[in-house]
């Protein structure tokens, strides 16, 4: 029976500006993605029988949820009504990720979901269609259907990919013990009501569209590490650890609590990882878009 494998691929945050809280109680963002290699992994399997069937593997907590709750079900289901198909699929889903660390794992599940059914069925969608399924699962959805590098605007869910930066080593520290709601993470900012018609040069705004078109990639900045780092001062020590062990720069991934720092080189990385053996630990490099795109499409 037809079976397809699918790798879900984490990111990372190069630049993360929260502009202010829009009227509609969403904050407003301006945020730089990157994919990295580290990643779980989908199988799906046509099924004899009607429905979606699911199972997860390397996350007790997810794998006792109810699957209908599951991005990766919800992804399915949501192209199933659109293509109208009845049959069945199977899927098991591998996590590696850890849940809840700000690597966009359950993001990137969705997506991969999307791109693997339509590969199981061999049927296309189009893209506007495509990317508004995956903006109905989640903001960081969209990014995962195109890869690499990429500006995401408005709630991060409006993309648009960028030059891709030659790629880099990287360390990412994942704290056992401390796990960041995104909501309490967006509660702590404070953020001020959204104004985008401010009189005179924004010097943040004009920093930020030079990081987007750097060939280097260099300015690491996240909005949510000062009220992050504050609720949880463990995750600045792990960031002042990581510049002491090597890395050319750290920062918060996402709203954390993941911290990751860029490496000289792999082995550098792997040196400065025997420092946190309370931690898990993942040492990973930085995935262009057209790597992203074959791994995607089943081929290296």
């Amino acid at each position: 029976m037809r079976e397809v494998r699918i790798p879900a691929f984490a990111k990372i945050n190069l630049c993360l500006d929260i502009l202010g809280k829009r009227p509609d109680g969403y904050h407003e963002l301006r945020t730089i993605f990157q994919t990295v290699s580290l990643h779980d992994e989908l199988r799906l399997r046509a099924s004899r029988q009607p429905g979606i069937f699911l199972s997860i593997q390397g996350n007790v907590v997810l794998s006792q949820e109810p699957t209908q709750k599951n991005l990766v079900y919800r992804a399915v289901d949501a192209l199933r009504r659109a293509l109208k198909i009845r049959s069945g699929v199977e899927m098991e889903l591998r996590k590696t990720i850890p849940a809840g660390r700000g690597m966009g794992g359950g993001s990137s599940d969705a997506a991969a979901a999307l791109l693997g059914y339509l590969r199981l069925t061999e049927r296309t969608l189009p893209l506007p269609q495509l990317l508004e399924i995956g903006s109905s699962l989640g903001a960081d959805v969209p990014f995962f259907l195109f890869g690499g590098r990429a500006l995401g605007v408005s709630r991060g869910n409006e993309i648009y990919p960028l030059p891709d930066i030659p790629k880099l080593s990287v360390l990412i520290v994942s704290p056992r013990n401390i796990h960041v709601p995104t909501p309490d993470a967006y509660k702590w900012l404070k953020a001020r009501p959204l104004t985008l018609t401010k009189s005179g040069a924004d010097p943040k705004l004009w920093r930020f569209c030079a990081l987007c078109w750097s060939a280097q990639g260099s300015g690491l900045s996240n909005d949510f590490e000062r009220p992050v780092f504050r609720r949880h001062p463990r995750l600045a020590q792990i960031k002042r650890a990581l510049l002491q062990r090597g890395a050319a720069e750290a920062s918060l991934a996402g709203s954390g609590s993941a911290v990751f720092g860029v490496f000289p080189s792999p082995a550098q990385a792997r040196r400065a990882a025997v420092g946190f053996p309370d931690d898990q630990t993942f040492v990973c490099e930085t995935l262009s878009r057209d790597r992203y795109v074959r791994k995607m499409q089943g081929t290296h």
